[in-house]
């Protein structure tokens, strides 16, 4: 259940009982990524093989415990959980639910300037698909690494484990997550008190560890030794990983669970493993080559070996479902092709599968962890995808705010320059480590971007072509009235699906000029999807009757949300027979599909090399029958072609 399903009618208890529900379901999902950090952000600061290698010393221990404390503070905390989350898409929230207001309001005044916002929104999505990739290989992985720290003997071992658990974890997606979500909050729960019990344990073997909570340590080392700090950036920025999460899965559980669980069991967690690896470092210069796993005593490394991979887990299932998410709504927006979409749970509509996401996620995953071979390796590929995403949210939502709230411009431009400072900062710090592994999640991204804007900009010529072909809806319905004397007219309900209401169906214009009949029920429905999450049933469907209310042709509009799924027959099963000039048989009716074959053209719509990847794009388009809901015996697919 969500906060969202919270009635007014609950008593305070009830209510109590289902807000404590929300927040354990919100620990299960939202925390997995950014819960997991602790366990390779402070080996890969310090690790030796890094090339601008963090030296081992009391001040720089300091340093780099107060710098993970202040910038979880002001990335996560203030950026994510005080203010963009208090921007939401009707409850949703995430880059796509500020992209979609953008869109909204680009049209009206700053119009030029929400587009090119809009655009980079875009690729800090794109960005999320290479964080998608990287935070199954690097979390899985690092949790294996404490193998190590239970017999050194087991190191051969960690790559094929790994691998074997995300063969698995990708196996299993297509069940969904209903059955097993239910012991994810548990089990995180359990994690973090952990790895809060065994942070306490090392800040009791060096207490002064606490001092670096002050802003001091962090500012002294930023200032005396900027040349170590800086680079250290490009590894502190492991400890905000997951910061997305937060606001992208806001319309699952409510603002609310998340701060709750936030500000009252993660954060203190983290920062107390953060702490109590620091202070194991200081007892001990040897301990920086696994402090998360060395804090605990050795009878407890494997259990905790097993609870961490357990956590990993959780976190790669959390951001691979957010990778569906973030596809499906893409498609929904006409970023990407039409996606074949399994929902895998009856009573959550957000729980779906998307196969070809999973299957390319899997591939890309085994690759990065045979590639790279650890986690510190890794983290320089990881950092990069994780600062681009913060960074281009962090921008979107201040322009948001100021027209959401008016706020004025000065106080916006202190908070942007603020915020937007540490930013670019962890930015500048992780280009340092392009050529040894940050330029694969810009790789990725930018390749993403292409795709979407492609697909984008293709849909708009493809569109624009079948209007100029199909002619206008009005014109047409004259031509039939005018036609009743050479067409017959047959018994029974047809449904041509169409793109709009401005243009005639390429299939009903076919099926009059190739077979010289029509149905005694005609609807041409168009399917539109908003720019907002979920439209409301009773606000489903228009109907127009095209000028005549006698001639058995109707249009019908749909309007679904961004993470509706669109179901045509359920729609058409709200009308009312007195708009539809009568009872559609339903049961017996026929759908009418345009399928459409692209080929390149001669006309410079676009470069010779987009017109090939728009095409080769199409061909992951699925099934329109599946996708709408038609049934499959009683649907009828008409051909034609179109230059690209």
């Amino acid at each position: 259940m969500t906060s969202r399903q919270q009635g007014p009618g609950h008593s305070t208890g009830a209510h109590d009982v289902v807000r404590l529900a929300v927040i354990v379901g919100a620990l299960g999902v939202v925390f997995g990524d950014i819960g997991t950090s602790p366990i390779y952000t402070m080996q890969t600061v310090f690790n030796p093989a890094d090339p601008h290698p963090v030296p081992v010393s009391v001040d720089n221990v300091f340093g780099v415990v107060s710098l993970i404390f202040w910038s979880v503070m002001i990335i996560v905390t203030v950026t994510y959980i005080l203010l963009a989350m208090r921007v939401d898409n009707q409850g949703e929230g995430g880059i796509m639910a500020l992209i979609t207001l953008l869109r909204r309001w680009s049209s009206g005044r700053g119009g030029k300037i929400a587009a090119v916002l809009a655009a980079l929104g875009i690729f800090g999505a794109a960005l999320f698909f290479g964080d998608s990739m990287i935070t199954p290989a690097i979390s899985v992985l690092s949790a294996i690494e404490g193998l190590k720290t239970v017999n050194p003997d087991l190191e051969p071992a960690i790559i094929p484990v790994t691998a074997v658990i995300i063969v698995a974890l990708f196996m299993v997606q297509r069940r969904g997550t209903a059955a097993v979500g239910r012991v994810f909050g548990p089990v995180m729960i359990a994690w973090f008190l952990v790895i809060a019990v065994f942070g306490i344990a090392g800040i009791t073997h060096h207490p002064d560890i606490l001092k670096a909570l002050s802003p001091t340590y962090a500012l002294s080392f930023l200032s005396q030794h900027f040349g170590i700090a800086f680079f250290a950036l490009a590894a502190i920025v492991l400890s905000v990983t997951g910061a997305e999460a937060l606001y992208a899965d806001m319309g699952h559980f409510g603002r609310m669970a998340i701060t709750y669980g936030w500000l009252g069991l993660v954060l203190p967690a983290c920062v107390l493993s953060y702490l109590g690896q620091g202070a194991l470092i200081l007892e001990d210069n040897a301990n920086i080559s696994s402090p998360f796993f060395l804090l605990a005593p050795g009878w407890a490394r494997l259990p905790l070996v097993v609870l961490a991979t357990a956590a990993t887990v959780i976190a790669s299932q959390a951001v691979i479902t957010g990778a569906y998410s973030v596809a499906s709504q893409a498609a929904q927006l006409g970023y990407l092709p039409r996606l074949r979409i399994a929902h895998t749970s009856e009573s959550t509509m957000g729980q779906i599968y998307v196969p070809w996401i999973n299957w390319l996620l899997m591939v890309s995953v085994l690759t990065l962890v045979f590639a790279f071979q650890t986690s510190a390796a890794l983290a320089y590929a990881f950092g990069m995808a994780v600062t681009g995403t913060i960074t281009i949210t962090t921008l979107l939502f201040f322009y948001v705010a100021r027209l959401k709230w008016g706020t004025p411009w000065w106080l916006l431009g202190t908070g942007a320059a603020l915020l937007l400072g540490v930013d670019l900062l962890f930015v500048a710090a992780n280009l340092t480590k392009l050529v040894h592994g940050a330029w694969l999640p810009l790789l990725i991204g930018l390749t993403a971007f292409t795709i979407m804007t492609t697909w984008q900009k293709g849909r708009q010529v493809v569109t624009a072509e079948r209007e100029r072909t199909e002619g206008t809806l009005p014109e047409f319905v004259e031509q039939l009235r005018e036609s009743r004397a050479t067409t017959a007219t047959v018994p029974g309900t047809a449904i041509f699906l169409n793109r709009g209401k401005q243009t005639a169906p390429l299939a009903l214009r076919a099926n009059l000029e190739h077979n010289h009949v029509r149905h005694e029920h005609v609807v041409i429905m168009s399917l539109e999807t908003d720019t907002v999450p979920y439209v409301p049933a009773e606000e489903r469907v228009t109907v127009d009757d095209l000028g005549y209310a006698d001639d058995g042709i109707t249009h019908v509009t749909a309007r679904f949300g961004y993470m509706d799924t669109p179901d045509v027959p359920a729609a058409l099963r709200t009308l009312d027979p007195a708009a539809t000039e009568g009872p559609l048989d339903l049961d017996n009716a026929r759908y009418f599909l345009s399928k459409i074959e692209l080929r390149r053209g001669p006309e410079p719509t676009m470069a010779d090399w987009l017109k090939r990847l728009f095409i080769a794009t199409s061909y992951i388009t699925a099934d329109a029958a599946a996708h709408f809901g038609l049934p499959r015996d009683r649907t009828i697919i008409m051909g034609s072609h179109i230059d690209v």
